[in-house]
């Protein structure tokens, strides 16, 4: 069985991070994986997404739109500029809270989310949203909605790993001062 999965959000939100653990959890249990990023701005807080791919016959890291199994986004307006890669069926998990675009900064224009939520409320089938404000206050870290994002992914039961197998991949990949924040935000979201 193949899974696709795109992760997306904007520069600083922790999507590289969030690919690289569930590639190396696939790794450490022989799950067949391949994963390719594009950060381009991302240290402007530009669009930043992961392609990923789990499973058996997997020739190329990317796939077509119209084939993702999740999409897992970070940012309502990156949600949306990914959701064509979403197949009929298949899942979104997204952040409610918005950030604020530089270009819409620049020219004064107001962006609250709201817009781009109501068309993922409409257009997907299985939709999953999360309230990464509440989450980060709860938790006591806004460094943590990875951590919250990718529970909330492993609670769909989409992925090929418990929320232990995950937690201890992140264990071995984060600063051990970070571990048990990250545990408790894993936890949150599943």
């Amino acid at each position: 069985m193949q899974t696709n999965i795109m992760i997306c959000g904007v520069g600083g939100q922790g999507i590289v991070l969030t690919s690289k653990l569930i590639a190396a959890t696939a790794v450490s249990h022989d799950v067949p994986v391949m994963s390719a990023e594009t950060i381009g701005m991302a240290q402007k807080g530009g669009s930043v997404f992961s392609f990923l791919r789990l499973g058996d016959g997997i020739a190329s890291p990317m796939f077509p739109e119209g084939s993702a199994d999740l999409l897992i986004g970070f940012e309502p307006s990156e949600a949306v500029r990914m959701f064509p890669y979403l197949k009929k069926g298949g899942t979104a998990i997204v952040n409610t809270h918005p950030i604020m675009p530089v270009t819409a900064a620049l020219t004064g224009s107001d962006y609250d989310g709201a817009d781009m939520l109501e068309y993922i409320r409409r257009n997907a089938e299985k939709a999953v949203f999360v309230d990464g404000d509440k989450a980060i206050t709860d938790i006591g870290s806004p460094k943590v909605l990875n951590m919250v994002m990718l529970g909330a992914a492993v609670a769909t039961g989409l992925l090929p790993f418990s929320l232990e197998e995950i937690e201890e991949t992140m264990k071995a990949t984060v600063k051990p001062q970070f571990a048990e924040l990250n545990s408790k935000a894993l936890r949150y979201g599943g």
